[in-house]
């Protein structure tokens, strides 16, 4: 639409300039040939009235005031020439050899004699002006030629470009509320129009493939919007259709791999566990001596590995088992420091920048998530010439942040997104559920966990739990421990 103005506005003003340009160039044509009739009738008049003979020899004498006259009235000034091309009269009192030819050119005569209207038309210029000059034959009584009629045309544009000016200023004014009224209406329409896209495109960015999509539903929508929305809506349906049988298909899988792994890990120590009691009843003697000693032996060999399958039995347990929020208010870094006393390593150091940082957190799994990264950071430095663990806590905005920093193998770019999966470690030993069931156990307290690792360089662990929010109506707990 505004495009529409725009052109319709440049085409107007265009034709509206030509138009004028037309019309000035009929009116000058037009006036100058009633001048010239006009002009032509007062010299006949003259011819008429005049008591010399009429010749070309008298005609000097025949105008020598009558030019004049003739000039003033019709305010147009001419000359005179004879039949050979030589000037006879002019009506300028005081004639200019730049301005008046004392004699026509050959071709003017030319022109004139072969023109069957015996009237010759010619385009001048002077001082920048553009002027026509036209050319006739002056008659005798007996309509014989005795001389050249020349009549020198100014065009005067003056007040047609005055007049043009002012009409293509109103018109400008007037476009220029159109333009506006164009603007606004084409806003109002563009919106109407796309309300409804609008509405469909918000609606796909809330689209959530692991939540509930609504449906669109709008009022007498126009046949492609309606085609759109329901277009939108059979792939809601398709989608939340889809949703249920990936997450379906993913808890059987989940449950799979996870009885698979169970089935893996409770075989290791089995058949330990078969090898000693089928050694141990081929070779058992009721008469050796020694009988004792080797059933303690057998018997501890049993125990260790009954205790592998507990172990084992309590990791997925624990990985299980959601931790409840007793809400118990705690002195964080002292929880901390006594979560590492359990470790024997000298190159263990622990730093917190105050003695008291409270949160409500459970005080079994905040030890819980403090031993698993301890246990990951002292299994990182084996292999390092001097090993060093440092675990500090600081307050960093409105969280209590636990850091876990080491100086041994990293982490692998290719493992960083894999690092809490359940099940995914780099050891040899182990079932990679420590790392996962620490991320649980934070994000089950709106708290969250970050490591940053450069491989041959160290891996620091970040745990961010929330700080305990006092309200007035709440007593302050002591159980600081």
């Amino acid at each position: 639409m505004i495009f529409l103005v725009l052109f319709a506005s440049v085409l107007i003003a265009g034709v509206t300039v030509y138009q004028y340009k037309e019309q000035s160039i009929d009116y000058h044509q037009d006036r100058m040939e009633r001048k010239e009739e006009q002009i032509r009738q007062s010299v006949g008049l003259a011819i008429q009235k005049t008591t010399y003979p009429v010749v070309e020899d008298r005609l000097g004498l025949i105008f020598k005031d009558e030019i004049y006259e003739i000039a003033m009235v019709q305010n147009m000034n001419f000359n005179i020439y004879g039949l050979d091309g030589s000037l006879i009269k002019s009506s300028r009192p005081k004639l200019e050899n730049d301005a008046v030819a004392m004699c026509l050119d050959a071709s003017v005569l030319n022109h004139l004699e072969m023109s069957p209207e015996k009237r010759y038309l010619e385009a001048n210029s002077a001082a920048g002006d553009n002027y026509q000059t036209s050319y006739t034959y002056i008659m005798d009584r007996k309509f014989k030629p005795i001389g050249i009629l020349q009549l020198p045309y100014f065009e005067d544009n003056t007040f047609n470009q005055m007049e043009l000016r002012e009409f293509m200023m109103r018109l400008a004014g007037v476009y220029l509320l159109m333009l506006i009224m164009a603007v606004v209406f084409a806003y109002i329409i563009s919106k109407y129009i796309t309300r409804s896209l609008e509405t469909i495109s918000g609606m796909m960015e809330r689209t959530d493939l692991t939540k509930s999509n609504e449906k669109i539903y709008l009022q007498n929508p126009g046949e492609e919007i309606g085609k759109l929305i329901d277009s939108y809506n059979g792939m809601i349906d398709e989608l939340e259709q889809s949703a249920a049988k990936l997450a379906r298909s993913e808890r059987e899988q989940a449950w799979r791999e996870m009885a698979r792994q169970v089935a893996h890990e409770i075989k290791n120590p089995l058949t330990p566990m078969r090898l000693s009691v089928q050694s141990f009843e081929r070779k058992f003697d009721p008469k050796d001596p020694n009988v004792h000693q080797k059933v303690k032996e057998f018997s501890e060999t049993l125990i260790q590995q009954i205790d592998t399958m507990s172990s084992i039995a309590s990791a997925f347990s624990n990985f299980a088992q959601m931790p409840a929020q007793q809400n118990e208010t705690l002195n964080v870094v002292a929880i901390v420091k006594l979560a590492l006393d359990i470790f024997n390593e000298d190159y263990i150091h622990f730093i917190a920048e105050q003695d008291k940082i409270i949160a409500k957190l459970d005080r079994t799994q905040l030890i819980r998530v403090v031993t698993n990264l301890v246990k990951n950071a002292i299994q990182a430095v084996p292999e390092v010439a001097a090993p060093r663990v440092l675990v500090s806590v600081a307050k960093e905005g409105g969280f209590v942040k636990i850091s876990v920093a080491d100086n041994g193998v990293g982490i692998k770019e290719e493992n960083s997104e894999k690092i809490f999966e359940p099940k995914f470690t780099t050891k040899t030993s182990g079932m990679g559920l420590g790392l996962g069931m620490v991320k649980n156990i934070v994000e089950t307290y709106q708290g969250k966990i970050k490591f940053t690792s450069q491989p041959g360089k160290g891996t620091v662990f970040c745990v961010l739990f929330p700080l305990a929010q006092k309200t007035r109506n709440e007593p302050s707990k002591n159980s600081f421990s």
